[in-house]
């Protein structure tokens, strides 16, 4: 039988896992911070990979989830948290974005940085975060994603294919078509590398 691309994305991140952390310099340190200095209450981050996001949260917040398929990132971002000192309840757990197990309206903040890129069904991945975010809280978002400029763009699709099969993320998506389709709402929408790499605050009304 063949593998669904669920698992064919999760056994690529569980490959590449314990090289993450380099791979995932390209977010720097600052646009972490000043993306979840925003959030607050009960907070959700959705791909949280090997967390390295964890040592930005406030202390301010109530509590925090991590949520992610792939139990190899889990267990590096699970060696982390035994490291830091949290001021609020910490929990991670394996996941699908896709079909989260929480009810309705659970989270007042929703994090992802760099997930859209590899959920296999980015709509139905968005349209989770609207469902289980509360109707005044916020979905914080540092995404990268396919070009404005048209030669870019086009180069972009071409080597889509290569970096799929290496480690599951694509280049190519057109993240902000994706979350209109989802009947997200963009806040905010704040280029930080030209149109490749944005940070966006999305709301769920």
């Amino acid at each position: 039988m063949r593998k669904s691309v669920n698992e064919i994305i999760k056994n690529r991140y569980n490959r590449v896992s314990r090289i993450y952390d380099m791979m995932d310099r390209m977010i720097k340190e600052q646009w972490r911070q000043d993306l979840l200095s925003a959030v607050s209450g009960d907070v959700i981050e959705v791909g949280v990979g090997t967390g390295g996001n964890l040592v930005y949260y406030p202390n301010s917040i109530n509590s925090l989830t991590g949520i992610d398929f792939s139990q190899g990132m889990l267990k590096f971002a699970k060696e982390k948290s035994l490291k830091m000192k949290f001021h609020f309840p910490v929990e991670l757990v394996e996941g699908d974005i896709q079909d989260l197990p929480f009810p309705d309206n659970t989270f007042d903040a929703i994090v992802a940085t760099c997930v859209f890129c590899s959920v296999p069904d980015p709509v139905k991945g968005l349209q989770e975060l609207k469902r289980v975010c509360k109707p005044d809280g916020r979905i914080y978002m540092i995404e990268h994603m396919k070009s404005d400029n048209k030669w870019a763009g086009l180069v972009m699709d071409l080597l889509n294919p290569l970096t799929v099969r290496l480690w599951g993320a694509n280049i190519n998506r057109e993240t902000i078509k994706n979350i209109k389709l989802a009947s997200l709402n963009i806040e905010t929408n704040e280029s930080l590398m030209g149109s490749i790499v944005r940070k966006l605050v999305l709301t769920a009304k």
